[in-house]
């Protein structure tokens, strides 16, 4: 029975040792001023918002076309440059390609050729009427002409698909913009050889235009659709059009997705910019340097002073959530507005929650 109770004493011990482990830190002014130690207050966050979040511009994937060359060929003209706005039908390039007369040319012999067994076919259907010939001639001559129909219209669509004309023989193969829009960038250089689908322009509408915001999971939970979003320093805003479903491995952010219509014409594919989307998620939250975020154990800490004399301060560790983080700030739940917390030295303060160099 003895040896029962000194068991069940030595697991009530390793239980309550991390709650020990958790009791305020008592640092002296020597220890303050070796681990480096400096304080800041926590400052309540705006109602209604998260802070700022990166995003990214970018241009919706429907409204985004390619200028590719259809075949093999030689460039002999660039029309427009990047920067330069387009119509759709426009003339942007003209390619000289032997492959291009090749088509042209089967295509020809093909629609010939259909038009002379279709000729053919009427014929015999005369003289089977006729009784002049027998039915199996007029059967074979109608398989040729619905077989060289066949083969012609293929030769035309694959016209059609390289940009070509049908029933225009020679000269370079002219090269159109298929929207209207501005050209981003521009692939080729006049007297480059470009093979099949090679890309020549990339054309794009850029209003509206799409934001990528990297969101903290905690805050894209409360993320609806339709939520308004600001761009941080302008007048430009928009609104939520979709919330990620996955969470980055690395950061543990969500992707969001807006989409800017009314100031569209200020942003630029590629630009990268700071959001505040306005969510009523932590009226409560407060604001802080990330450097004042400790992770342990699969958990994020601050290090919050709880009182000080003539002994020194005392330091106790505060599991928080972070809500929203931009830039060097963060805002946490889990501190309130006013309390006095480590915003340097957090590394020794943790060395010390965890033991190390804790004498």
């Amino acid at each position: 029975m003895s040896r029962h109770r000194w068991l069940l004493a030595a697991l009530l011990v390793a239980l309550a040792a991390p709650t020990r482990a958790a009791e305020p830190m008592l640092l002296n002014p020597a220890q303050m001023q070796s681990l480096g130690i400096e304080t800041a207050e926590a400052g309540a966050a705006p109602a209604g918002r998260e802070g700022s979040l990166p995003a990214r511009v970018l241009v919706p994937v429907d409204q985004m076309r390619i200028v590719a060359a259809p075949v093999d060929g030689r460039i002999e003209m660039l029309a427009v440059a990047p920067g330069m706005s387009v119509r759709a039908g426009q003339t942007v390039a003209r390619l000289a390609s032997p492959e291009a007369l090749a088509l042209q040319r089967d295509a020809l012999q093909a629609r010939n050729q259909s038009a002379l067994l279709d000729h053919n076919r009427k014929r015999d259907e005369q003289l089977f009427a006729e009784g002049l010939i027998p039915e199996s001639r007029l059967q074979a001559t109608r398989a040729a002409a619905a077989q060289a129909r066949a083969l012609a219209s293929e030769r035309t669509q694959a016209l059609k698909l390289a940009g070509i004309t049908p029933g225009k023989l020679g000269g370079p193969l002219t090269l159109s913009s298929p929207i209207d829009g501005v050209v981003l960038a521009q692939n080729a250089e006049v007297g480059e050889r470009v093979s099949s689908t090679a890309p020549i322009y990339r054309i794009a509408q850029l209003s509206p235009l799409w934001l990528e915001i990297q969101a903290p999971l905690t805050l894209a939970r409360a993320v609806r659709e339709g939520m308004a979003v600001r761009i941080a320093g302008t007048e430009v805003s928009g609104k939520v059009i979709a919330v990620g479903r996955a969470v980055d491995p690395e950061s543990q952010t969500v992707l969001l997705r807006a989409a800017v219509d009314a100031g569209a014409e200020r942003l630029h594919p590629g630009q990268v910019v700071e959001v505040s989307i306005d969510a009523n998620i932590h009226a409560s939250g407060q604001r802080l340097p990330a450097s004042a975020l400790a992770r342990e154990g699969g958990r994020t800490l601050v290090f919050v002073r709880t009182a000080t004399g003539a002994d020194g301060e005392r330091f106790e560790a505060r599991e928080v959530t972070v809500l929203g983080q931009g830039g060097d700030t963060v805002v946490v739940d889990g501190v309130k507005a006013g309390e006095t917390v480590a915003v340097q030295g957090v590394s020794g303060l943790k060395a010390m929650l965890t033991g190390v160099g804790a004498q």
